[in-house]
């Protein structure tokens, strides 16, 4: 018998119970999609992180302050020397290091932003107007606020596009008063969009100058972060060991111990891609087990397609038909499942990647859509064969008896 015979007899099986085919072929239809969709959530998720990072730019180094652990000092072994706060006389002195452009002392507080019956909460950062360029932001109306305001303490505070947009609608916000916590602010300025970080948003901000907000909501403690600007991206590695030089000097402090943390953007760019590598590994082989449950599925119903056509196989192995014709049939039927499962589950996680997924834009990685409809074509070999073996090795007399 020609494989085309072959293949006409494996299509006439499949027509003869297309319910039971359509079913069969939906297991592997969703298999084959969440490989592709999941994927590509994993990988947009892990694009918008490092598009996020990355526009922090190249130069920027963040200092965090930690809570850092209790160590024995130099003149006992019992006293213990406490973790010390971040302050502003800690940002001056790193000012003073070679290779290092500007610093940026911070704080950070989640707020609630009113104007009028409108209200956004908004992650509210105080600091100097360094900080604006250490953070690659630029201006889509309006101005920075000053050196001078922030030395006057004066309530004035630039917003992100996103919080613009929820407070002021289209109109134009800069010179409008904005409540935060009972005090009102002056907008002086909008920040152009930067888009999404992850499942948050790096637009719905503010940023208002460190003494205000010292002064009005957090106090005069510990900062949060510093951002030091280097000068050039060549010069990143060394000031960010002076950075560590110079903070362990002030606070007595060691590597084992330290109470601050210093990332610079290639360091949080490289932790950021492992994690998320991980992350899309995962995902995938999640969505890889109901591949499997799509394959055991095949094999359950070709097994019950071979005991139904029983005499049919021994009618056709009694007129000639070899055992190596019967396993092609049945292996063509099953593959055939497979594929056509596959192929349309490719259409839906291509079409699945065109919609927001949990505030994450699906990215299409290239070779997830050849792998998974591979394997798919795999599985209906693999899980086909049993039920095929079984169809090919039945005694013609044996099977012509069959009830």
């Amino acid at each position: 018998m020609s494989p085309v015979e072959i293949f006409r007899f494996a299509l006439a099986g499949l027509a003869a119970n297309k319910l039971r085919s359509a079913l069969t072929t939906l297991g592997i239809l969703i298999g084959v999609g969440s490989v592709i969709l999941l994927v590509a959530v994993g990988n947009g998720s892990s694009q918008s992180v490092q598009n996020a990072i990355s526009s922090l730019g190249a130069n920027s180094i963040t200092v965090l302050h930690t809570e850092g652990s209790a160590a024995p000092t130099s003149s006992s072994t019992t006293a213990f020397a406490e973790p010390q706060d971040l302050t502003t006389a800690d940002a001056q002195a790193l000012a003073q290091a070679q290779g290092v452009s500007s610093v940026s002392p911070a704080v950070s507080t989640s707020e609630t932003l009113s104007y009028g019956a409108s209200s956004d909460t908004a992650s509210l950062t105080g600091t100097d107007p360094s900080y604006f360029a250490a953070e690659d932001d630029t201006l889509s109306a309006g101005a920075y606020f000053t050196t001078q305001e922030v030395n006057k303490a004066q309530d004035v505070m630039v917003i992100g596009s996103e919080a613009a947009s929820d407070l002021f609608g289209t109109a134009n916000p800069v010179g409008k008063s904005v409540l935060v916590a009972g005090v009102p602010f002056t907008v002086v300025g909008v920040l152009a969009t930067k888009g999404a970080s992850g499942l948050s948003s790096a637009d719905n901000t503010a940023v208002a100058p460190l003494t205000t907000v010292q002064d009005a909501l957090t106090g005069f403690g510990t900062l949060d972060d510093v951002v030091v600007l280097a000068k050039s991206a060549a010069l990143v590695d060394t000031v960010e060991g002076e950075i560590t030089s110079i903070l362990d000097l002030r606070h007595h402090e060691t590597a084992a111990d330290a109470d601050f943390e210093v990332l610079s953007a290639s360091t949080l760019l490289s932790t950021a891609s492992s994690t998320a590598h991980t992350f899309t590994v995962l995902l995938g082989a999640v969505a890889a087990i109901s591949l499997l449950v799509g394959g055991i599925g095949i094999t359950n119903i070709m097994l019950v397609t071979v005991t139904e056509r029983t005499r049919e196989i021994g009618i056709r192995k009694a007129i000639g038909a070899t055992p190596g014709v019967i396993l092609a049939q049945f292996l063509t039927e099953a593959t055939l499942l497979s594929m056509i499962g596959g192929a349309l589950g490719v259409l839906a996680g291509i079409i699945g990647t065109q919609f927001t997924i949990v505030g994450v834009k699906p990215v299409t990685v290239p070779l997830s859509i050849p792998l998974a409809f591979g394997v798919s074509a795999l599985i209906g070999l693999f899980f086909g064969g049993f039920p095929a073996n079984r169809a090919a090795g039945m005694r013609p007399a044996d099977a012509l008896r069959y009830e």
